[in-house]
């Protein structure tokens, strides 16, 4: 059972990325602020849940939590800037758009920034957490948003340009989609920073 909040009491978001290791398109990146007592069982880390399983749970969370939100980096902003820092302000994006201000922030992982609220012109505190989408509702919460939204984004990606397999590895460096690099060449949505494009 993953743990409601790192300090109870605190309006706190938790945050994360999906497509982080992929050659092409964006990184997606979530915030959300979950209600307190809020209870899923099901909840868990989007690594470990079944496509269908990730699309029931985002309504629950859409619908159920106190503000969300989620936003996507492109490849050329992070061919520009790297992944990494792509990533984190990919996720300090998402903290701007929340409706609700946290109180503190936990983060998925063990890299971020101070985070400068722009609504009340003060640093957040954050904690980052290994593993965290394994062990926080609201880190798990926003891997499985980030995660859907971005695999939405990708399938309509796989049939403006066909041949990659996207709809099947939603852009990650599997065989089939760096055969088909080799064979197509790379695309607009393509990172060409990365090794294998």
């Amino acid at each position: 059972m993953l743990l409601s909040n790192m300090i109870p009491g605190v309006v706190e978001a938790g945050c994360d990325e999906a497509g982080r290791g992929c050659l092409c398109g964006p990184v997606s990146c979530a915030a959300v602020i979950l209600p307190t007592g809020f209870e899923c069982e099901e909840l868990n880390d989007s690594k470990q849940l079944s496509a269908s399983r990730r699309a029931a749970l985002r309504e629950i969370i859409e619908r159920e939590a106190l503000a969300w939100a989620v936003v996507m980096v492109e490849a050329e902003e992070i061919d520009r800037i790297n992944i990494l820092n792509a990533s984190i302000a990919g996720m300090q994006r998402a903290l701007d758009a929340l409706s609700i201000r946290p109180k503190h922030i936990i983060v998925d992982g063990n890299k971020f920034r101070p985070y400068l609220d722009p609504v009340l012109n003060m640093q957040t505190p954050h904690t980052t957490v290994v593993k965290g989408d394994g062990k926080y509702m609201s880190i798990a919460a926003a891997s499985i948003l980030a995660k859907t939204h971005r695999d939405e984004l990708m399938l309509r990606y796989a049939e403006q340009y066909p041949g990659y397999g996207w709809e099947r590895n939603m852009g990650y460096p599997t065989k089939e989609h760096r055969d088909a690099i080799g064979r197509l060449g790379v695309t607009p949505i393509h990172r060409r920073s990365f090794k294998q494009c």
